[in-house]
């Protein structure tokens, strides 16, 4: 398994793992974590993992090949990922023969294993080729879901064989039909990969790759994603896929740093508290940040806030958000004494231990894949607040196709300085259809959550899948 080095890519490629090697003994995995200079807290991460598992079906390799750039010297983490993947492969090569020499050299009690294939993130595909190389099968994981998945498909059709550059489609193109959804996709939900100049040509490289794997797994699951799955599964150019979701890390670790917001949340009637957190790269600019306090405020309901400091200009572009030195400078004037009692505002705090807590009752979210994942998991409703990456076409998805989530404001995309602002009387509104207009959804969502839960059981439709990969990987 080869995953991109990144704090969201990497738990999903570890769960499925786990789930794999319960479902047949004859397989074991090598987690192949690659060194960057981004993204430090990988590596105890990548520990804290290596440390739960038995290290004879699940090991880790690090890789920490030439060239590695200081931080400093980086503009984007977006950009510098598919350059540095590239300048790896040797050292992934490298690390991968002195591996099976060492297994070759020991008695194993198990005896040598053989190697059957990789798996490659679906952003590691420049590395494909070292599967060629060992003389085995390559397959794709794709962390985001099927529709992401038949949209990037249908975007490097649409350039390939029709010369469309979705960066530069004319004032009148105001929707894009896609065979993986049943509405057309209007223009503010394109995912940054395919309305950006400098990302189009990257994905277009990684979807061709792609096309020529043995088979895709998508972190998705039937009941969710049946017309995306069906629109890729009729089209011979597209490898076999295998929805293999929820992949999602459910254990809950305690954390000193949040007694006192458990202790809060424990006080809380049920369902009663909103939720509001953007992932690892979602930040505000002070003007956005005292709207949302003060939508909060107007909207008269319990809530949790987790609120990042964005990298100033002066730090190194790791687009990791971090604590405010105080959260009090960031916030408006009287807020948090006039909020003591109503509501938290946190620098930092456990999402999925949250989102199983029996006090909260909606979730404003970014629509990363993973969070609604977790979201859907717990049965609690989103309010979609897309900020970056593929988040904006999920949030499409989840509110417009499917009718699951509500929203706060689905055309938001954060551009730093030009950040378009989100009224706090608006907030209050999407708030209040979170918490208090959203029943038929709720019950909607419950009803998902169930879904997403049999799934994995045995003779369900994820269950099945993986064993299907099984079969197919070891035939």
């Amino acid at each position: 398994m080869i995953p991109i080095p990144a704090i969201g890519h990497l738990p999903p490629v570890f769960e499925f793992s786990k789930r794999l090697i319960s479902q047949t003994n004859r397989l074991s995995v090598t987690i192949v974590l690659i060194r960057t200079p981004f993204a430090p807290e990988i590596e105890s991460f990548s520990d804290s993992l290596a440390a739960s598992c038995d290290p004879d079906r699940i090991k880790f390799i690090r890789v920490s090949g030439p060239n590695i750039p200081p931080l400093e010297s980086i503009k984007s983490a977006h950009t510098f990922f598919p350059q540095f993947l590239d300048s790896q492969k040797d050292a992934v090569r490298e690390a991968l023969l002195a591996d099976r020499a060492k297994q070759s050299g020991s008695s194993v009690s198990t005896g040598n294993p053989l190697l059957a294939g990789f798996v490659f993130d679906m952003f590691c595909s420049a590395l494909m080729g070292t599967a060629a190389e060992f003389g085995v099968p390559a397959y794709v994981f794709s962390p985001p879901n099927a529709t992401f998945l038949g949209f990037v498909f249908h975007v490097q059709k649409l350039h390939d064989e029709e010369r469309v550059d979705t960066t530069e489609l004319p004032d009148s193109v105001g929707e894009l039909a896609v065979p993986c959804l049943t509405r057309p996709v209007p223009r503010w939900a394109l995912p940054d990969v395919v309305a950006d100049k400098v990302w189009l040509p990257i994905m277009l490289g990684h979807t061709r790759r792609i096309r020529e794997a043995k088979g895709i797994l998508v972190n998705t699951f039937r009941e969710l994603e049946s017309y995306a799955l069906d629109s890729m599964g009729g089209d011979d150019c597209i490898p076999p896929i295998y929805p293999v979701g929820p992949v999602v890390n459910l254990e809950i670790d305690d954390d000193d740093r949040t007694n006192e917001i458990f202790r809060w949340l424990d006080d809380q009637p049920d369902s009663s508290v909103v939720f509001l957190c953007f992932g690892t790269m979602g930040t505000f600019g002070e003007d956005q940040v005292r709207e949302i306090a003060y939508g909060l405020e107007q909207s008269g309901h319990r809530f949790l806030w987790v609120l990042r400091r964005p990298p100033s200009d002066h730090e190194p572009k790791s687009n990791i958000s971090t604590d405010y030195d105080d959260l009090i400078d960031i916030l408006p004037e009287g807020f948090s004494d006039r909020t003591v009692e109503a509501g938290r505002v946190v620098g930092w705090a456990p999402q999925k231990a949250i989102l199983a807590h029996k006090a909260i009752g909606g979730f404003v979210s970014h629509c990363g894949w993973n969070s609604i994942l977790e979201s859907l998991w717990f049965a609690v409703p989103i309010a979609a607040w897309p900020m970056y990456a593929e988040q904006q076409l999920n949030a499409f998805q989840l509110v417009v196709e499917l009718e699951l989530a509500t929203e706060m404001k689905l055309s938001y995309r954060m551009k730093g300085e030009n950040d378009m602002i989100v009224s706090a009387s608006e907030i209050e509104r999407g708030i209040r259809r979170l918490m208090e207009e959203g029943m038929e959804k709720r019950v909607k969502w419950e009803e998902m959550s169930e879904m997403a839960r049999k799934t994995l059981m045995v003779s369900g439709s994820s269950f099945s899948s993986t064993g299907r990969f099984v079969r197919d990987f070891l035939g």
